[in-house]
């Protein structure tokens, strides 16, 4: 349940899933709405009809989708490898031409923190070798 009346501390992600896998994942790291709330509203249009990746949420797919909200918590630095865990954090790598990529925490199939990071690079298309600032972010996870 999402907090009443409560301002973004961070960014919120909605991601849409069907029987054959992602339909949508939309999100900020920042919030910009003036409640949680609405900011949460926002993501969920956001990735049912402006993902990129997919065409536009039809109206008969609504009753046949699962629906997971991402609460993100304050991005922190990260100094070593090793403080990162793919099940509990989420990161978010900055490349040095202004590129950024995010990658949620508790993604199936993400076991390691090399893994995750490698994914959130190609999705900024980071050049592998390209310095970057990584940082790391819980998130209260809403199904």
């Amino acid at each position: 349940m999402i907090p009443n009346g409560s301002s973004p501390p961070g960014g919120a992600f909605v991601s849409l899933h069907n029987t054959n896998g992602l339909r949508g994942c939309v999100g900020s790291i920042v919030g910009s709405s003036d409640t949680l709330e609405a900011e949460v509203v926002l993501q969920a249009v956001n990735a049912a009809v402006h993902d990129p990746r997919f065409p536009p949420l039809r109206a008969s797919e609504v009753d046949r989708l699962d629906i997971t909200v991402y609460l993100l918590g304050t991005p922190a630095e990260v100094e070593d490898l090793s403080s990162l865990d793919p099940a509990r954090y989420g990161v978010i790598v900055e490349g040095s031409r202004g590129r950024r990529g995010l990658l949620l925490p508790a993604i199936p199939g993400i076991e390691t923190s090399e893994t995750q990071i490698d994914i959130a690079m190609r999705k900024a298309h980071i050049a592998v070798g390209e310095p970057v600032r990584l940082l790391r972010f819980e998130a209260t996870i809403l199904h």
